[in-house]
C-alpha cells in the first residue's frame, strides 16, 4: 500500500468527524494558553515572534528544548540551578511554545515542509543577539541537540552542551504516525482530533515512556504545559521537524569533524528514545574536542532527574571555553 494510498484512507475515515473536532481543538488551545501562559518576552525576527525566559547575570548560556517540548521543561528544574553564575536565555523553538514558525523567508513551503535544524538555530540565534547575546554556551536537549549542533556549524558560540542529543543517523524510520500528523492531508486532518481527544492518561502515558526507566518530578506535568503541545498547529509543526530531522542530521553530520569548539555530551545508558549508542558515542568519535560523560540507569531526561550532572557539564564547557 502506498503512502499516499494510506494518507486517502485516513482523510476518507477521518473527514466525518473533522469538523466537530476543529470545536473541540479550538477550545483546549485556548484553554492551554489560559492556563499556561508564557513567562517570558517576545523579540521579533522577520515579523515572527520569538518567546525567550531571561534570568540571572554573567556569561551567556542558551537552552533548546527538545520534540514536544517548551522552554518551560527547563525553568522547572534546571534554570534556578545556573542564574547565580549565567545569564540564562531559554527559547521556545518556532513552531513549539509562544514561538512562531520561521517566516518564509527561510525558504520552503512551510505549509509541508519543516524548519530545518539550521533554520531554527539562524532564527534564534537572530532572537538572541537581539537580547544582547555574544558567544553564548549553547545546550540543546534531545532534537534540541541538533539545533545546538547547527548552530556551532553556523553561528558564534564559545561551546555546546548537548544532552540526550539526536545527532546522528539512525537506521529506519519514525513510525506512521510522525509520517501522517506532518503530511498536509493527514496532518489537518488528524491534528484537530487528537488535540481534542487526547485525555490525560494518553498524557500521563506519553511522559512516563519519555522519562523511563525514571519517573517525572513531582509536579513536572502540571508546570510543563503538554497542552500547548497539543494544539493543532503545534502537534503539526512538530510532527513536521521530526519527520524531516534525518537528512538534515546525515548532512550535518560530514561538517561535525570541522567544529573545534569544546562540546560535552551527556547520555543516559537506558535512553531508549535516543540512544545512546546511535547518537553520542558515534559522536563523540567525530569531534575534535568533546567528552562525553554517560549517565549509569538514567533515561531521556538527565536535566530534570539528573541535573547536577547537566549544571557540572555547562560549567566544565564555561571553563574550557575560557569564559569561567
Amino acid at each position: 500500500m502506498t503512502f499516499k494510498l494510506v494518507l486517502g484512507l485516513v482523510a476518507l475515515t477521518l473527514t466525518a468527524c473533522a469538523t466537530a473536532t476543529d470545536r473541540g481543538a479550538t477550545a483546549r488551545t485556548g484553554s492551554a494558553e489560559t492556563r499556561w501562559p508564557p513567562i517570558g518576552q517576545f523579540v521579533e525576527v522577520d515579523g515572527q515572534r520569538v518567546h525567550a525566559w531571561i534570568e540571572g547575570s554573567g556569561p551567556d548560556l542558551v537552552l533548546i528544548h527538545g520534540a514536544s517540548g517548551n522552554l518551560r521543561d527547563f525553568t522547572f528544574r534546571l534554570a534556578d540551578r545556573l542564574t547565580d553564575r549565567y545569564r540564562v536565555i531559554a527559547f521556545d523553538r518556532p513552531g513549539l511554545g509562544y514561538t512562531e514558525r520561521a517566516s518564509e523567508n527561510y525558504g520552503g513551503a512551510f505549509d509541508t515542509d519543516a524548519e530545518s535544524p539550521a533554520v531554527q538555530a539562524d532564527m534564534l540565534a537572530r532572537a538572541a543577539a537581539q537580547l544582547g547575546v555574544e558567544n553564548p554556551i549553547v545546550l540543546g536537549h534531545s532534537y534540541g541537540g541538533a539545533v545546538a549542533m547547527a548552530w556551532g556549524l553556523e553561528q558564534d558560540a564559545s561551546a555546546l552542551v548537548v544532552v540526550s542529543g539526536a545527532t546522528m543517523p539512525w537506521p529506519g524510520d519514525l513510525g506512521a504516525q510522525y509520517a501522517v500528523l506532518g503530511s498536509s492531508v493527514g496532518g489537518a486532518l488528524l491534528a484537530p482530533i487528537l488535540s481534542a481527544t487526547a485525555g490525560e492518561k494518553r498524557i500521563n502515558e506519553a511522559v512516563s515512556s519519555i522519562f523511563a526507566p525514571q519517573a517525572a518530578p513531582a509536579g513536572y506535568l502540571d508546570y510543563v504545559g503538554a497542552g500547548l503541545t497539543l494544539r493543532p498547529a503545534s502537534l503539526r509543526a512538530n510532527a513536521r521537524q521530526v519527520n524531516t530531522l534525518r537528512p538534515h542530521v546525515v548532512s550535518m553530520s560530514e561538517r561535525y569533524p570541522r567544529l573545534d569548539l569544546p562540546v560535552e555530551l551527556v547520555h543516559g545508558d537506558e535512553d531508549e528514545i535516543v540512544p545512546l549508542d546511535v547518537h553520542s558515542r558515534r559522536l563523540v568519535e567525530r569531534l575534535p574536542n568533546a567528552r562525553l560523560t554517560v549517565l549509569d540507569g538514567i533515561g531521556h531526561m538527565p536535566h530534570q532527574v539528573a541535573p547536577d550532572a547537566i549544571v557540572a557539564a555547562i560549567d566544565r564547557a564555561a571553563s574550557r571555553a575560557g569564559v569561567r
